[in-house]
């Protein structure tokens, strides 16, 4: 590879890392906007509201159209374990990255 080459490889992968920057950043911010309602998420699945809210929601208390992903015993529990493996996944890539001595 000559020099030009080099240069232009290199200027693509500072590019490319720039970019990829500023999104994990963008969706870092957001991410910590949404960590207090998983916290809430995560104490509500399972409580005896939980419960109360599912057994209302199976007995027909509660309103047709209201929307209840929430009372899903599937979709809020996929949430969460979703969230645990991006947790996961994000504590390996620092990890990694300190290993690395990329800080």
């Amino acid at each position: 590879m000559n020099q030009i080459e080099r240069i232009e490889q290199m200027e693509r992968r500072m590019d490319a890392s720039k970019e990829a920057i500023r999104t994990l950043s963008e969706a870092l911010d957001g991410y910590e906007q949404i960590q207090k309602d998983m916290k809430k998420l995560m104490d509500y699945y399972g409580s005896s509201r939980w419960r109360k809210d599912f057994e209302d929601d199976e007995s027909g208390k509660l309103p047709k159209d209201l929307k209840r992903g929430v009372l899903s015993e599937d979709e809020l529990y996929d949430l969460i374990l979703e969230h645990r493996e991006l947790v996961l996944t994000m504590s390996q890539l620092v990890t990694d990255a300190i290993a690395g001595q990329m800080l």
